[in-house]
């Protein structure tokens, strides 16, 4: 079996992930190697599950989306009856009761849906004095959750902030000197 037919036996998430993995600093699991690093991540996904949003270090967050949208998908594809799902769902959720809304809330939420189950915006940058304080800020979050929606400002044009005002008539004034030039030269 060639390498293109292997690939087609694992389900692929859907969004692209980074080929090699994110250096997590984590201080309570430094030094305890893969199994700390999944230890940290799980705590990451258990909140995320349970709260729906979350906001992390940058390298948390992208590990975080990879883990639980690879959760959901198993759980969307295969359900609470197969085992391997089970099994996988009682490893990465610390807190029992989650199962259940795994299984009885989130998958019927998601089965329909064909993009990605979690959304990932980039927030504001900590200018903060403290090294140890991690400066770039992520927020992830499920989809389809009861919180108002996170939006970027720049998406939908505001006419009222006083930097749009101010572009707004210099491109005003900039096309009125255009045309008077244009019929002066006439």
């Amino acid at each position: 079996m060639n390498q293109a037919e292997v690939g087609k036996l694992m389900n692929q998430l859907r969004f692209k992930v980074q080929p090699k993995p994110w250096r997590l600093r984590d201080f309570e699991t430094q030094n305890r190697g893969h199994r700390g690093r999944l230890v940290a991540t799980r705590r990451s996904v258990t909140a995320l599950i349970q709260n729906e949003r979350l906001e992390l270090a940058h390298a948390t967050g992208v590990v975080t989306r990879e883990y639980t949208e690879r959760l959901l998908q198993e759980a969307v594809m295969h359900g609470d009856k197969h085992k391997p799902t089970m099994e996988l769902a009682d490893w990465w959720l610390k807190d029992k009761s989650l199962i259940h809304k795994l299984f009885k809330v989130l998958v019927p939420r998601f089965k329909d849906m064909d993009s990605s189950y979690t959304r990932f915006f980039h927030g504001p940058f900590n200018q903060s004095l403290d090294i140890s304080s991690p400066k770039n800020r992520v927020i992830v979050e499920l989809k389809g959750h009861p919180f108002p929606p996170l939006a970027y400002s720049n998406i939908t044009p505001n006419r009222g902030l006083i930097s749009n005002v101010l572009l707004a008539e210099a491109r005003r004034e900039a096309r009125l000197k255009d045309e008077y030039t244009k019929v002066e030269t006439r």
